[in-house]
C-alpha cells in the first residue's frame, strides 16, 4: 500500500453545514445565531478586550502599559563592580566622563552610585546620589564622595 493509496474511514471527512439557507435546508431562519443581538449580525466581529461598551479593564490600568510619570526623577545607575573594572586609583570619576567612555548613555539624567560590588582603591567620585552602602565602601577603600 502507497501513501497515495491510503483513504480516510467512511465519516471522518464530514462537509460543513451550510446554513441561512432556507428552513428545507435545516438551518435556516436563524442559522444557530440566536435571535437578534450584536452576535446575531453579519459582519459581526468584537475585537479583543470589549467588554460590551463598559471602560475596557486595559484602560483603566495606566501603570500597565505606556504610562510614564512625568515627576519620577529616573536615574542613570552605576555600580562600584563597574567604577573598579574601568577605572585606575586616584581618577576623579564625574558624570562627563563615564558617558565620554560610553558607561552611562546621557548626561541629562542625574547620576547614582550603588554598592554593587567591592572597591579597593581610592577613587573621587562625583555623582548626583550615593547609596549609603556605596558611600561607605568607597570612604573604606580611601576615596572621597562629592554630590553634585
Amino acid at each position: 500500500m502507497m501513501q497515495h493509496e491510503i483513504s480516510s474511514p467512511k465519516g471522518a471527512r464530514r462537509a460543513r453545514k451550510r446554513v441561512g439557507r432556507g428552513d428545507s435546508a435545516g438551518g435556516g431562519s436563524y442559522a444557530g445565531r440566536g435571535m437578534k443581538g450584536q452576535k446575531s449580525r453579519s459582519g459581526n466581529s468584537i475585537r479583543p478586550g470589549f467588554e460590551g461598551g463598559q471602560l475596557p479593564l486595559i484602560k483603566g490600568l495606566p501603570m500597565k502599559r505606556g504610562f510614564n510619570n512625568r515627576y519620577k526623577t529616573y536615574y542613570a545607575i552605576i555600580d562600584l563592580d563597574t567604577l573598579r573594572q574601568r577605572f585606575e586609583p586616584g581618577v576623579r570619576v564625574t558624570p562627563e566622563l563615564l558617558h565620554r567612555l560610553g558607561i552611562i548613555r546621557r548626561t541629562r539624567r542625574p547620576v547614582k552610585v550603588v554598592g554593587d560590588g567591592e572597591l579597593d582603591y581610592g577613587l573621587t567620585i562625583a555623582a548626583h546620589k550615593f547609596t549609603a552602602s556605596a558611600r561607605a565602601k568607597i570612604e573604606a577603600a580611601g576615596g572621597t564622595v562629592e554630590e553634585l
